[in-house]
């Protein structure tokens, strides 16, 4: 079989949002026989087994990367919302059967699909940097030995010192789509270190990460009351809490860490025992939460100052 589900089909933006089925006329443009194409399935359905490795398992679930996590997070109803920390960061929100077009800055695009039922849509954003800026210190700087590192040498300065680090090295994803900025490292003083570096390194991820779910909360006319996260650089104390600090919400991570392979995982079993998409939230128990702890004045200076950051990076080349 050639197969294969809504989510991954709609990444190769061949596909359309509402029928489900390719475009005829992208293909056409493009030059793509559509024979060479797999076939769209729902996300949960059963796909069959593989002839060499587990014979006669079913393989009931596929999903995206983000996708599985944002199910893996359980978010299941529209105006739910997780953020994925890795060497990006990606933030979904589940809009439910309404495809939403981003005025922000946003992608549209497919949840998950249950065979049967119709699909449920999601607006995604995407960092380029995150935890590739914590590498960045590490082999280009030389400033850590280790990743774990930049906690404690975060945290050994009370604040960044008035320094921001925009980690556009590859130009700016969403929600500036900004090809031609590039990195920039600004309000050095004779003061600064490399502890301060390192903490507006740190910083700059929940700065970037805040950008996107305001978009999305202008996209969707909500204000979130709470954000899931997920990734390796969730176990940073410091970064967790600045980020519910910038985000003024409550963020909450979950016990496994390993949100996406859960999420596939319990698709593919809630789909063979027809359960309803609900039941995720019976595969994962809160883990730990950070609480908003700063005031409105200096959270807005901290944007206030980002955005200027910001627009220093912009239309360098």
């Amino acid at each position: 079989k050639h197969v294969t589900d809504v989510t991954n089909a709609s990444r190769t933006l061949l596909m359309d949002l509402n029928t489900l089925t390719w475009l005829d006329k992208v293909l056409d443009i493009l030059d793509i026989p559509k024979e060479s194409l797999p076939t769209i399935h729902p996300s949960f359905t059963n796909y069959g087994s593989n002839e060499k490795i587990l014979k006669s398992v079913p393989i009931t679930a596929v999903l995206g990367d983000q996708q599985a996590s944002l199910f893996g997070q359980n978010c299941v109803n529209s105006g739910d919302v997780k953020n994925t920390y890795g060497t990006g960061c990606f933030v979904l929100t589940n809009t439910g059967s309404d495809i939403v077009y981003s005025k922000n800055g946003l992608l549209s695009t497919v949840a998950f699909q249950k065979e049967g039922e119709k699909p449920q849509y999601a607006l995604e954003g995407s960092v380029s940097i995150a935890g590739a800026a914590i590498q960045w210190l590490r082999d280009n700087l030389n400033i850590i030995n280790e990743s774990k590192e930049v906690e404690s040498l975060a945290m050994s300065v009370k604040d960044n010192g008035d320094v921001y680090f925009v980690p556009a090295f590859s130009g700016l994803f969403s929600p500036h789509w900004d090809e031609t900025a590039r990195g920039v490292l600004v309000g050095l003083s004779r003061f600064s270190n490399k502890s301060h570096i390192a903490r507006a390194a740190l910083e700059s991820v929940a700065y970037q990460s805040y950008e996107l779910l305001s978009s999305m909360e202008k996209d969707i006319g909500i204000n979130f009351e709470s954000v899931n996260v997920d990734g390796g650089m969730v176990e940073n104390n410091l970064l967790m809490q600045f980020q519910s600090d910038i985000l003024n919400k409550k963020v909450n991570s979950q016990e496994i860490n390993e949100i996406t392979a859960l999420g596939v995982g319990a698709a593919s079993y809630i789909f063979i025992n027809n359960l309803p998409l609900g039941s995720m939230g019976e595969f994962i128990s809160s883990s730990k939460t950070w609480n908003p702890n700063i005031d409105t004045k200096q959270r807005d200076h901290f944007i206030s100052k980002w955005n200027k950051a910001i627009s220093k990076a912009k239309q360098w080349t």
